[in-house]
C-alpha cells in the first residue's frame, strides 16, 4: 500500500512537471515567432523614396531631411512630389510642434 501510494506520488509530480515544461517550450516558442514577425517586414530605403519625393522642392535639403524622419519613423514615403498623402497615414499625421505638417 505504501508503495502504490509513493508510486502514485511519483507520478502525479512528475506529469505536473512534464505539463509546466511544455508550458514552457511552448511560451518559448510563441515569443520567437512574435519576434521574428516584428522583424520580417522590409525597411524600404528612405534614401532614393525621399529624393523622389523632394526632387522639385524649392529646399530640397529641408524637404529630405524633414522626409527623411517621416520615413524612418513611418517606413513608408508617398509617391510622386507632393500629395497622396493617404497612402501613407501616419506619415500624413505627423505633424510639428506648431501644429503644422511635419512631412513633405
Amino acid at each position: 500500500m505504501a508503495i502504490s501510494k509513493a508510486l502514485l506520488g511519483s507520478l502525479f509530480l512528475s506529469l505536473l512537471l512534464l505539463e509546466q515544461v511544455q508550458s514552457i517550450q511552448t511560451d518559448h516558442v510563441a515569443s520567437n515567432a512574435i519576434s521574428e514577425a516584428a522583424y520580417s517586414y522590409k525597411k524600404i530605403d528612405c534614401g532614393g523614396k525621399c529624393s523622389a519625393r523632394c526632387r522639385l522642392s524649392s529646399r530640397p535639403r529641408l524637404c529630405k531631411r524633414a522626409c527623411g524622419t517621416c520615413c524612418a519613423r513611418c517606413n513608408c514615403v508617398p509617391p510622386g512630389t507632393s500629395g497622396n498623402t493617404q497612402t501613407c497615414p501616419c506619415y500624413a499625421n505627423m505633424t510639428t510642434h506648431g501644429n503644422r505638417r511635419k512631412c513633405p
